[in-house]
């Protein structure tokens, strides 16, 4: 696929890019939750808060407001195509036909909308909100995140001649190339695209998927990108995320209820997808007391994503803790998502999925891990490792700029349920820093679930 990017960066057209083309321009877990949240919870009432993490960067200056809420007009007014569901309905999911139910296909067709927003600046952040049934506003997490991402990205572009750009891109171009050149080969590999929601822009995250299916092949699992595993014939990825458990603990009537909503949040999903999409996300109230309370059937589970834990420590965690019931941690999946790039990667297919490091730690492993030594190394994996490699595969423009500056720099940027019918949510995360909801909530929840296990991290992206 060659696209002249500088070009079409440069002559921007709002009737040829309009920043979502298609409401299955999202994360495939989004509807795979959407349809779990239409079976379970349909009369349940939600909102939607953005939150910049990065608040060095003022985004109420560098957007335009009015840019904005046209953008989120225009994604409002989309319906699903006819064509679109027809795929939804026939294609293969994880090997499985018929992932979606037919009523709920055509609940999308005849009924399906997004909720109203309410959007602001205040001081030099942007205020944005989203308020209606759970429903109508789940699936705007990732438009809205798409949105903001892309337009900082197109008001920094203003600033370059089309020869700047040109060169801008040329550099992003081959740190692509240099990133998967790496990556080339390596025995095992298993990664996919997971940069939707802080991506430089649609067609760049377009062109970076193209490019990453041509050139590690099988190496290649998917995109969690539904729109471009369409388009491009790709494996959709995914499978369910925090807001889940944020709900069910915010609907918990009683202290034990809301201790035990995180299994119960599970057990419903294995219920609606008949034992299928079995990833555990086990981080929403912190790993170690998840795993340490977990009922036997959990470990019987197929994997687990890694989100806000060193990875190294969280799979070491899980293998432990699946030794301990018995299980067979080769035959299980382990899936790192958080902040990777190819040096993690590479780190931890040594590590976990291609050989077997003795008498060293993590942090030992991690500065050795370019010079091994076949003394110290046995072949064998511990685990099926995959990767789901997010920012810094579809938004590594560090150090790209021709000018110098970092304006193209991503944003830890998020969009995450904040109330369920009134009540406040609340994500206590493995890093301390990425806690989200009202402090005393998040008091309280701390003091039910503990913080075994969670650390202070730098909150990369």
């Amino acid at each position: 696929m060659i696209v002249n990017l500088a070009r079409r960066a440069h002559d921007h057209n709002w009737e040829l890019d309009p920043i979502t083309r298609s409401l299955l321009d999202t994360d495939f877990y989004k509807l795979l939750m959407l349809q779990f949240i239409w079976k379970h919870f349909a009369g349940t009432r939600a909102t939607f808060t953005l939150v910049n993490r990065s608040i060095q960067v003022p985004l109420g200056r560098l957007i335009q407001v009015e840019e904005l809420k046209e953008q989120l007009e225009s994604t409002r007014r989309l319906r699903f195509h006819k064509s679109e569901l027809i795929w939804l309905a026939g294609n293969t999911f994880y090997g499985r036909r018929g992932m979606f139910e037919p009523a709920f296909l055509e609940w999308l067709e005849r009924d399906f909308h997004l909720s109203d927003f309410e959007l602001s600046v205040q001081g030099d952040q942007l205020v944005l909100q989203f308020e209606g049934l759970w429903t109508e506003t789940t699936l705007w997490e990732i438009y809205a995140l798409c949105a903001i991402d892309e337009l900082k990205t197109r008001a920094s572009l203003k600033n370059l001649s089309e020869f700047e750009i040109d060169i801008l891109y040329a550099r992003a171009k081959t740190r692509l190339w240099e990133k998967m050149d790496r990556l080339r080969g390596v025995p095992g590999l298993n990664v996919s695209d997971f940069g939707t929601r802080r991506r430089h822009s649609f067609l760049w995250h377009e062109y970076v998927v193209k490019a990453m299916s041509d050139v590690l092949g099988p190496s290649f699992a998917g995109s969690s990108n539904t729109f471009l595993a369409y388009k491009h014939d790709l494996e959709a990825i995914g499978t369910n995320a925090h807001e889940l458990p944020m709900a069910m603990a915010a609907l918990a009537e009683t202290e034990e209820e809301l201790k035990l909503a995180q299994y119960r949040m599970l057990e419903l999903w294995q219920q609606t997808y008949q034992g299928e999409l079995l990833i555990m996300l086990p981080d929403t109230f912190g790993t170690t007391q998840f795993l340490r309370n977990a009922p036997a059937w959990v470990a019987g589970w197929t994997g687990q994503r890694i989100d806000s834990k060193d990875p190294y420590v969280a799979g070491d965690e899980y293998i432990a803790w699946l030794e301990e019931h018995g299980c067979d941690a080769r035959q299980k999946r382990l899936i790192a998502s958080d902040a990777l790039d190819v040096d993690l990667i590479l780190g931890l297919c040594a590590y976990f999925g291609g050989t077997i490091h003795r008498g060293a730690s993590p942090s030992e492993f991690r500065r050795a891990a370019d010079f091994l030594d076949d003394s110290k190394w046995t072949p064998g994996p511990r685990i099926r490792l995959s990767a789901g490699w997010g920012t810094f595969l579809t938004n590594d423009f560090r150090n790209c700029n021709p000018r110098g500056d970092n304006s193209f720099d991503p944003v830890s940027l998020v969009c995450k349920l904040s109330e369920v019918d009134g009540r406040p949510a609340v994500k206590l995360s493995d890093n301390y820093a990425k806690a989200m909801g009202p402090e005393s909530e998040i008091d309280r929840y701390r003091k039910i679930f503990g913080v075994a296990g969670v650390a202070n991290l730098p909150v990369v992206v």
